[in-house]
């Protein structure tokens, strides 16, 4: 499928990425105050890390739950197919509310349930399906494994745009000669006016064709139901590593 529409912001999304999910929120902010158009594309988690060993580079949950989220985008590929990206917005909508604007659920040890094993399983896509108004035939679309080139090329074109030492979300500004660039990565969905100051802070560094990398691997806990903070509540530092909680 082509599309000539041209587009403020390209936002690249896996949707079991907590912190492109809080990312893309603010991105509904500067997108309403600035009226940028956003094309809400793919990137999968399970795909960049399609040649680690994920026994020992991640914490146990992290191979399901990447798994899941490659399920969920064959589903999104084949409703983008037949409804184009205009779909895309709600349903990203959809899916990130459906894992993160929730109670928090039992993790491993709590009588023996593995978290989020309810992911990208054909009940909880049906339910997003139901609440988008799409036909629930969609659901069989996360076993199609064709359409994981169709994710693979999103994904690749968002390494091509920041090399491929970068995790979710990516961002390109002003497609495709804007700045691109991985993050930035944020726990807290900023009110209406820090979320332009942090638009054009980001974009001013961004945009100096030198500028490489700012970095901390402190991360607080993204304030999400799904982890059990509320808004307002902050959530506890932890230390990043290659992507994943440091766990060693």
């Amino acid at each position: 499928m082509s599309d000539d529409t041209t587009y403020d912001i390209e936002f690249f999304w896996d949707p079991v990425c907590p912190f492109a999910w809080v990312t893309s929120r603010w991105i509904h902010k500067v997108q309403a105050q600035r009226d940028y158009s956003v094309n809400w594309r793919f990137i999968s988690l399970r795909l960049l890390n399609a040649h680690i060993d994920y026994d020992s580079h991640f914490p146990p949950e992290y191979e399901q739950g990447h798994t899941a989220g490659l399920r969920m985008l064959r589903v999104a590929a084949a409703i983008r197919r037949d409804h184009g990206n205009e779909a895309m917005e709600a349903l990203y909508d959809a899916f990130g509310a459906s894992v993160f604007d929730v109670d928090r659920r039992p993790e491993v040890g709590d009588e023996g349930v593995q978290p989020r094993s309810w992911l990208g399983t054909t009940e909880h896509l049906e339910g997003i399906l139901t609440s988008v108004g799409h036909d629930l035939s969609y659901a069989a679309a996360a076993d199609d494994e064709s359409l994981t080139a169709i994710v693979q090329a999103d994904t690749d074109a968002a390494l091509e745009k920041t090399g491929r030492d970068v995790g979710t979300p990516i961002i390109s500004f002003q497609p495709p000669a804007g700045p691109a660039f991985f993050g930035p990565v944020i726990s807290r969905v900023p009110n209406d006016e820090d979320a332009l100051k942090l638009w054009d802070s980001v974009i001013t560094l961004a945009s100096f064709p030198s500028f490489t990398e700012m970095k901390r691997s402190l991360r607080e806990q993204p304030q999400l139901r799904a982890f059990g903070l509320t808004p307002g509540e902050a959530g506890i530092q932890e230390d990043w590593k290659a992507g994943s909680r440091r766990w060693d």
